[in-house]
């Protein structure tokens, strides 16, 4: 079109039109799900969970037994590297915590340690990256983030780890930060499940918040989780929260194991409780 003002438009780049074979098993329309459509009957079985935190203890009872692999992100000179031969542990307890809360709603899941923590619960943002860039490379369905990066500088590093999750089925459930008003990544992104604490003592109650960017409240004040040396404690925070929304997300994906991350997102907003009302399962 030389010497014209005319514009040439051409479509959108994409993947042919999905046919009806390819719908097939998936959750439209959304309206009617309720909880016993959502997980009714489900254990877990068949679902992996990558805990991303400070190592799982595979021998506390809450565990029981179902850690089937664990990593650990080491430095490597100026760098960190992924050890898939990682010394199987939890260097705090914070980690095992969550994964028992997942483990207490979806006994049957498959449980993978990705220890990015040191022994004072903190860790490098580079090393966390690591860890989730390995969890997404794995094709794992289910990632539990209670932990989050602060650095600006890997705002764009943690963008596209997420996007890339998001376009391979790997639903990540992280927890919003625990100080008001302090950005911290990869909660904040709208491809991830956001979670933030409520002070409902019943694992079942959750609620969907419609004002983003924390989408959902579970139980995170005063929840009895399990530590370090086999005992229990109570601890309260964002952090416990999020394996709430997790353990649910795994018995979805138990009983519907095609699902979209966007459609596990959108069951969970259908089926969860209306402000004041509290459920059983």
């Amino acid at each position: 079109m030389s010497g014209s003002n005319e514009r040439a438009w051409i479509p959108a780049w994409s993947d042919p039109f999905l046919t009806r074979s390819d719908a097939d098993g998936h959750a439209s329309p959304f309206e009617d799900y309720d909880r016993e459509r959502a997980w009714g009957g489900a254990t877990g079985r068949g679902v992996t969970v990558a805990i991303i935190d400070s190592g799982i203890d595979p021998d506390h009872p809450a565990i029981g037994g179902r850690v089937v692999r664990s990593v650990v992100v080491e430095r490597d000179g100026d760098d960190f590297r992924v050890d898939e031969n990682g010394e199987p542990g939890d260097v705090v307890g914070h980690g095992t915590a969550c994964a028992g809360i997942i483990r207490s709603l979806a006994p049957d899941v498959d449980l993978v340690s990705v220890r990015v923590l040191g022994a004072d619960n903190k860790g490098s943002g580079v090393a966390f990256a690591h860890g989730l860039d390995w969890v997404i490379e794995q094709g794992i369905g289910v990632a539990n983030l209670s932990l989050s990066s602060k650095s600006e500088e890997l705002f764009a590093t943690f963008h596209d780890l997420v996007d890339r999750a998001y376009f391979r089925n790997c639903l990540l459930v992280c927890s919003a930060s625990n100080t008001p008003g302090v950005a911290s990544y990869p909660s904040l992104y709208a491809s991830v499940i956001s979670v933030a604490s409520h002070d409902v003592a019943n694992p079942w109650t959750f609620f969907y918040n419609p004002r983003p960017p924390v989408e959902f409240g579970a139980w995170g004040v005063n929840v009895p989780v399990a530590w370090a040396g086999g005992g229990t404690i109570r601890a309260s925070g964002n952090s416990f929260a999020a394996p709430h929304i997790a353990g649910l997300t795994a018995l979805i994906q138990s009983k519907h194991p095609r699902l979209t991350p966007f459609e596990l997102k959108s069951i969970l907003a259908r089926v969860a409780d209306a402000p004041g009302v509290g459920q059983d399962h």
